[in-house]
């Protein structure tokens, strides 16, 4: 009796059972049977045994032996008879489809960026990688730098890094590999109620964000304020960062809401020294002062430590063309005779040479 040979492939006997063969672009389950250094060894049942080498296991992923995981079939049947797996791509697949329900229902999620360019956050979520540009990061995370260092952004950027930030998805496109997210849109509502509250002339705590050459960003519980340099202080100002900076913990007046940022004051806070300053000058007065600004149109007086005058170019000399570079210096003190006191304009006019 002769003895009959017959090859039978994996590819038949599925055929001859209930469970479907492999193929390419399938998304199946399995058990991970081992974990090495470059691989991972998934056993797929009735489908036998395939590999999910390093590259598509997906960033963040930790896979385990016995956990059971959805993956996908690269390859049906390489030659060494194990299948070409990828749990990246399974991830991926279930990924887009759950993005996009997010973006539909305008859900808020959390998200933790694994890393930043100075554009923005880099995020993966649902094994698609994603962007969280800057500009729509929101006060509390905007990186407040004075000019536009690049290095001193990336900086800040990188401390947000490894950090759960609520957001909104503002663009996900499968087609077109998009995924964009905004904090800004996440917390917008919150910052509407919380706008309705506020009103001109209210007092509020802040942080300072960042300090720039025209004054200084607060963040108010979230919402962003700004001090502008004129609002600092009573005195002159020269230069914010000799009276601010980043971290300060201030209380500021409300003088102005906009759509979305406060305009506020640290001044205000504080009477105005110059109104009691002034009551100390009458019109006809001989006042000594110190030159503190030269203009083509006159100089600037300081007669008290709050009460700055100007001298007009044409109460300098009676001699015509007479400049005011030449006949002044900077710190320089002369006697001035007072012409003017507007108390309502916080102006004084000074003659030089009606005080001769």
């Amino acid at each position: 009796m002769s003895k009959t040979t017959t090859n039978v492939t994996m590819d038949d006997l599925l055929a001859n059972s209930d469970v479907a063969p492999l193929a390419a672009g399938a998304v199946v389950e399995g058990t991970i049977s081992s974990v090495k250094k470059n691989e991972v060894w998934v056993d797929l049942g009735a489908r036998g045994t395939g590999v999910v080498l390093r590259r598509e296991i997906g960033h963040g992923q930790q896979p385990e032996v016995g956990q059971t995981v959805t993956i996908s079939v690269i390859d049906p049947e390489l030659d060494e008879g194990y299948a070409l797996l990828s749990m990246k791509r399974a991830v991926k697949d279930r990924g887009w489809d759950e993005l996009q329900r997010v973006f539909d229902d305008g859900e808020t999620i959390e998200i933790t960026a694994y890393d930043a360019n100075r554009g923005g956050l880099l995020v993966e979520l649902e094994g698609i990688r994603g962007f969280l540009p800057v500009s729509q990061l929101a006060a509390g995370h905007y990186p407040r730098v004075s000019g536009a260092d690049k290095d001193e952004i990336l900086q800040k950027l990188n401390a947000l890094t490894n950090k759960p930030i609520r957001v909104r998805i503002l663009d996900v496109s499968r087609k077109d590999n998009k995924l964009i997210f905004s904090e800004k849109e996440a917390v917008k509502e919150d910052m509407q109620a919380r706008f309705s509250e506020l009103k001109v002339g209210d007092v509020v705590k802040g942080v300072i964000t960042g300090v720039i050459d025209f004054g200084a960003f607060v963040n108010v519980d979230g919402i962003e304020g700004l001090i502008h340099i004129s609002e600092i202080s009573w005195e002159r100002v020269d230069n914010p960062r000799n009276y601010l900076k980043v971290g300060d913990e201030i209380e500021a007046k409300i003088i102005s809401i906009d759509k979305d940022r406060l305009s506020l004051s640290l001044k205000q806070m504080s009477e105005d020294p110059w109104l009691n300053e002034v009551k100390a000058f009458k019109k006809g007065d001989v006042v000594e002062g110190k030159i503190t600004r030269i203009t083509p149109f006159g100089a600037f007086v300081q007669i008290s430590p709050s009460v700055e005058a100007l001298v007009h170019v044409s109460e300098m000399s009676d001699d015509e063309g007479v400049d005011p570079e030449q006949l002044f210096q900077l710190n320089e003190k002369k006697q001035f005779k007072v012409l003017d006191i507007d108390t309502e304009g916080r102006k004084i006019a000074l003659s030089l040479k009606g005080a001769k």
